[in-house]
């Protein structure tokens, strides 16, 4: 398996997964020969992640008309490791790697049916002002949320 850089043991990382949902790749997101297009993981990693937001609590709080605050992808990377056809059903993982002052490094995990990975990814969500569009610190009970999510199963 190829390596990605922000993985250095591929086991213990794998491990830390606790969050997850399935997928099944669709037809229109396939080329010609069947695979899966290289954009289609980035879909799935936005569904994941959404999901991910949601069973912490943090979408709720973004979703409310008189919220200040949104999330924005700063950065996303997919590296794929296998090929993915049509109709092949996924289960994508997500966690949160790593919390800074307004921003979470989220890390993905695509494992097929037969519980190789597909493809892997990583990406920095950063929490910004509506008004302003500048970051926005987390409070202490999102920071915690996002810290702790694996202690409460998810």
């Amino acid at each position: 398996m190829a390596k990605a850089a922000y993985i250095d043991d591929f086991h213990q990382w794998e491990q830390e997964f606790e969050f997850n949902t399935p997928v099944t790749v669709r037809f229109s997101e396939t080329d010609m020969f069947g695979h899966m297009n290289n954009t289609v993981p980035f879909v799935y990693f936005e569904a994941a992640r959404i999901e991910f937001f949601q069973a912490i609590g943090l979408m709720q709080e973004w979703t409310r008309p008189e919220s200040e605050t949104i999330p924005v992808v700063a950065d996303l990377q997919c590296d794929f490791l296998q090929q993915i056809f049509f109709d092949e059903k996924l289960t994508i993982y997500v966690k949160a790697q790593s919390v800074g002052n307004s921003s979470v490094d989220l890390h993905y995990l695509a494992k097929k049916e037969d519980g190789s990975a597909g493809f892997v990814g990583r990406g920095t969500m950063v929490q910004i002002s509506k008004r302003t569009g500048r970051g926005i610190v987390w409070t202490e009970e999102m920071r915690n949320l996002l810290v702790n999510c694996k202690k409460v199963g998810i």
